[in-house]
C-alpha cells in the first residue's frame, strides 16, 4: 500500500491537533471500557473522534461548492479517500471515449453553462430547471460514499449534493409513477464518441421509485468540495452508492417519471450481463468475472491485496429492506 500523496484530501485520523499522549490515553480508556463490557459504546466514541478528525481538502482545481456534513444514516464512510487525481482521471464516460484516460483528455469540450434539466412524465408539476435553480433547491451536503464499478475496482469519493428525494417531492409524482428515468446529454458536437456503436445513445438509466426516493440516492453537483469536473459528470449527476457505478447517470438533461421499467443503456446493450437493478452483490458474478472481490484504486502496490466486496457495497443496513423477498440472482 503506498503512502497517500500530499494534498489528496485524506488526513490521518489522528491529526496534528491531537497529541500522541491523548491518542495513547484514548486507546487505553477504550480498551478499559471494552474489558468492562462497554465495547459498543467505546468503539462508537472512538469512531466519532476519528470522524471529527477526517477532513476533505479542496484540490484547488475548480470553483468551490460549499456544503454541510450530512446527517443521513450511512452517508459518511470513514474509509481513506481516493486521491482526487485518481478520481478525476480514471473514469468511465463513454461519450468521451472507452479508455479510462479518455474522459479527462476529451471532456474539456463539454459546455456546462447554460444547462437545463427537464423534469416530465407522470408528475403534477413538470418543468425545466436551470442548473442555478437546482443548486439552490436544497441545502448542499457532503457525502463520502464508496463507489464500486462493475469491472471490479472501487474508490471512496466525497460528493457534494442533496438527496434526489428533495427534487422528487417538489414535482409531486402521481400514483402511477413507478420508475424514474434519467437521460444524459448526447451532443455529437461536444461529446466525440456519441454515435459510436458501443451503446444506444443517449445514455439512459433508471431507478424504481422507492430507490429514487431513498435518502442515500444523491443528486450531485460536486466532489472534493468543488464543482464536478466535466469527466465526472458535470454539471449534475446521480450517485447511487449501493449499485454498480454505471447506474449513476452523468451530465443529466432529463428526468422522466414513468409507469413501466425503462430500458437502460447497458441493459439494452448486454441484458445477460447488466441487469436493471445492478445492485452490488458479491454472490452474483458477472458472466466473465467474479464480483467477490475488488481492487481499490490507489492501493496498487506490489503486495496490495484485493478487498472483499460487501453486499450492497456496504449499505445493506440502509437499503436491504428495499429488496426484501426478491430473488437477487433473478433480479440482478
Amino acid at each position: 500500500m503506498r503512502t497517500p500523496p500530499r494534498n489528496t484530501g485524506f488526513q490521518h485520523p489522528y491529526s496534528s491537533e491531537i497529541t500522541p499522549k491523548a491518542v495513547y490515553e484514548d486507546r487505553r480508556q477504550m480498551l478499559k471500557r471494552m474489558a468492562g463490557g462497554a465495547a459498543g459504546a467505546a468503539i462508537a466514541a472512538w469512531a466519532g473522534r476519528q470522524a471529527m478528525a477526517q477532513q476533505v481538502t479542496r484540490p484547488g482545481k475548480l470553483a468551490a461548492l460549499a456544503s454541510t456534513k450530512s446527517a443521513v444514516a450511512g452517508a459518511v464512510t470513514m474509509e481513506k479517500l481516493t486521491d482526487y487525481k485518481d478520481a478525476s482521471t480514471y473514469n468511465n464516460f463513454y461519450e468521451f471515449g472507452t479508455d479510462k484516460a479518455d474522459p479527462a483528455r476529451n471532456a474539456h469540450t463539454l459546455k456546462t453553462t447554460p444547462w437545463t434539466v427537464e423534469v416530465e412524465g407522470l408528475i403534477k408539476k413538470p418543468g425545466k430547471y436551470g442548473i442555478e435553480d437546482l443548486l439552490k433547491l436544497s441545502a448542499q451536503e457532503e457525502r463520502i460514499y464508496r463507489l464500486r464499478c462493475v469491472e471490479g475496482w472501487s474508490m471512496v469519493i466525497p460528493w457534494v449534493g442533496y438527496s434526489l428525494a428533495e427534487l422528487i417531492k417538489r414535482v409531486e409524482p402521481m400514483g402511477s409513477a413507478k420508475y424514474v428515468e434519467f437521460v444524459t446529454l448526447a451532443d455529437k458536437a461536444t461529446m466525440p464518441y456519441v454515435g459510436s456503436r458501443v451503446l444506444d445513445w443517449p445514455y439512459v438509466e433508471g431507478l424504481r421509485m422507492d430507490e429514487a426516493m431513498h435518502p442515500l440516492t444523491l443528486l450531485a453537483f460536486g466532489m472534493y468540495g468543488e464543482v464536478l469536473p466535466n469527466q465526472n459528470g458535470a454539471p449534475v449527476r446521480l450517485v447511487v452508492p449501493w449499485k454498480y457505478g454505471f447506474k449513476s447517470a452523468k451530465s443529466i438533461v432529463k428526468i422522466r417519471f414513468v409507469e413501466k421499467e425503462p430500458g437502460t443503456a447497458w441493459n439494452k446493450a448486454a441484458q445477460q450481463e447488466y441487469g436493471f437493478y445492478s445492485n452490488v452483490n458479491p454472490n452474483v458474478d458477472h458472466p466473465r468475472w467474479s464480483q467477490a472481490t475488488e481492487r481499490r484504486i490507489g492501493e496498487d502496490g506490489l503486495f496490495a491485496k484485493k478487498r472483499k466486496t460487501l453486499m450492497f457495497n456496504g449499505y445493506e443496513a440502509q437499503v436491504g429492506q428495499l429488496y426484501a423477498g426478491m430473488d437477487l440472482k433473478k433480479f440482478y
